[in-house]
């Protein structure tokens, strides 16, 4: 297996949930039901589970392998999944804001996580695409077998370190779950 094999098995977990998210979005603005703790869950996986592990397989370790083999952060395609990365936390903070503004009976905490998460809705899934199929396209031509054992190696450190030998069982069974809740 390569090291882009398994990021693509993250982005379909992570595609899964923003259809969840996206649908809680309108739940949220339409009326159809509000359910606080499910809406810190998503962004508890979207932290944990989307940026902190799968970004951070990303940033850390392939992209950098991806420059010593002579493709180019600043100005290609690395430089452009980094600052979408950067928008994407941008976007989960305000998730979290609107979030906060629920729980303190303000108004406009519903439209705040609303525009948030369609907005990192929008933006992930356009990502999403474009890591699949160029970026990672461009890595499986460039690395070697040694690259990716290396790369394997790492991922499966870091996965260990962010959530254990059992989190990400659970974040997969969250998104299952809250799939036959809104997606039904």
């Amino acid at each position: 297996m390569r090291p882009t094999e398994l990021l693509k098995e993250d982005h379909k977990v992570i595609l899964r949930m923003i259809a969840v998210m996206k649908k809680a979005a309108d739940d949220v603005i339409g009326g159809g039901g509000l359910n606080v703790e499910h809406l810190e869950r998503m962004v508890d996986f979207i932290r944990t589970f989307a940026d902190k592990c799968h970004h951070g397989k990303e940033e850390d370790l392939l992209f950098v392998e991806m420059e010593r083999y002579g493709i180019p952060k600043e100005g290609g395609p690395i430089g452009v999944m980094l600052e979408e990365h950067i928008a994407g936390r941008n976007y989960v903070k305000g998730m979290a804001e609107g979030i906060d503004e629920i729980k303190a009976g303000k108004k406009g905490g519903n439209k705040k996580f609303a525009e948030n998460a369609r907005g990192y809705a929008s933006l992930l899934t356009q990502h999403i695409d474009k890591e699949d199929n160029i970026l990672y396209m461009m890595a499986d031509m460039h690395l070697d077998r040694n690259a990716d054992e290396k790369l394997l190696a790492k991922f499966e450190k870091v996965e260990k370190k962010i959530m254990g030998t059992v989190k990400r069982g659970e974040y997969v069974s969250l998104v299952e779950t809250f799939e036959k809740m809104y997606l039904k």
